[in-house]
């Protein structure tokens, strides 16, 4: 855990908490976005509920050591989706132990009422309300935040404000169809952008293309170093995750007048060898005019972005 001597100095922290299908992050949080004592730990995503809440209860017990733990007002929680907000639950699509799983309550039984109300959010509206707050969203009053990661998610802010629906999944674009005989989708679909854009997709996608991994490694990452090196199955495998994205993307701008589009998450990372196939095929995509002039930008806040958002998320309600 990284760690910090200095106490709270006034204002108070936020103990945020990033779940996702590949690791479980958290930190504390002050009010100008900055992190304090991280830690993380592997989603132990194919096990049973409990042991996941177990993760995230023993990371939340690691903070609680920080000398700026009595200064902590509120919980915030980014879940991969979906949520339910209203009720406190989530069923996230790559955490299959966790159906209506009560996380609120179970959190909130765990810590001392001293900390405050535990809020809950999509992962994707966590990373637009960090975004939005301090990163690359906040110019425009009108932008699609995406994470691609391990699954695809996305958060709205319409009209210089973030648009969470009424279950808090507005904004969930990993789960939109861009290939109608596409496969199933766990979500219970087919055919999903999750299906094509995600990590787990690109890697997929190319081992059944005959990509052959230098080493062990089977990954997203993987596949991005053998597409540096020019290896031409690799390549295609993250312009065919590019396209899926230009093409959900271009839907969502259709849909609601979109100023810009920030993307964020693990896969992300690689940079142009996924956002220039993105911003190539959005040409073909995004062809109404209004739609036509998106600006793509990357995360400023990197892979940290889910936990800001929460912790913003929790300061703001």
């Amino acid at each position: 855990m990284d760690t910090d001597s200095r106490p709270d100095a006034g204002g108070g922290v936020v103990a945020a908490v990033d779940i996702g299908g590949t690791k479980i992050a958290a930190a504390l949080v002050d009010e100008a976005g900055t992190l304090f004592a991280r830690t993380q730990r592997p989603t132990p995503a194919t096990a049973g509920g409990e042991t996941v809440l177990r993760t995230v209860l023993d990371l939340l017990d690691e903070l609680a050591a920080s000398p700026r733990w009595p200064g902590v007002r509120a919980v915030g929680v980014g879940s991969a989706g979906p949520v339910d907000t209203a009720r406190g639950t989530v069923s996230p699509v790559n955490i299959p132990g966790w159906r209506d799983f009560p996380l609120v309550e179970r959190i909130s039984a765990h810590l001392a009422p001293a900390r405050g109300r535990v809020v809950l959010a999509g992962d994707g509206i966590a990373i637009a309300a960090a975004e939005h707050r301090f990163g690359a969203a906040r110019p425009y009053d009108n932008a699609l935040c995406m994470v691609v990661s391990t699954g695809v998610g996305g958060g709205l802010i319409l009209g210089g404000a973030l648009h969470t629906g009424r279950t808090g999944n507005a904004g969930h674009i990993g789960h939109i169809t861009v290939d109608l005989d596409g496969e199933p989708c766990p979500c219970g679909s087919r055919g999903c952008l999750e299906q094509l854009a995600s990590g787990t997709a690109i890697a997929r996608h190319a081992l059944r293309s005959g990509w052959q991994p230098s080493s062990q490694d089977a990954s997203a990452v993987a596949v991005a170093a053998s597409a540096r090196a020019g290896d031409p199955i690799a390549l295609a495998a993250y312009d065919r995750a590019g396209r899926a994205l230009a093409a959900g993307i271009a839907a969502t701008a259709t849909l609601v007048e979109l100023d810009a589009v920030v993307i964020g998450g693990g896969v992300a990372q690689v940079g142009e060898l996924l956002l220039g196939p993105l911003r190539r095929h959005l040409t073909t995509y995004a062809a109404l005019p209004f739609a036509a002039d998106l600006k793509i930008h990357r995360a400023h806040l990197g892979t940290d972005a889910g936990l800001v958002g929460a912790a913003a998320v929790a300061a703001l309600t």
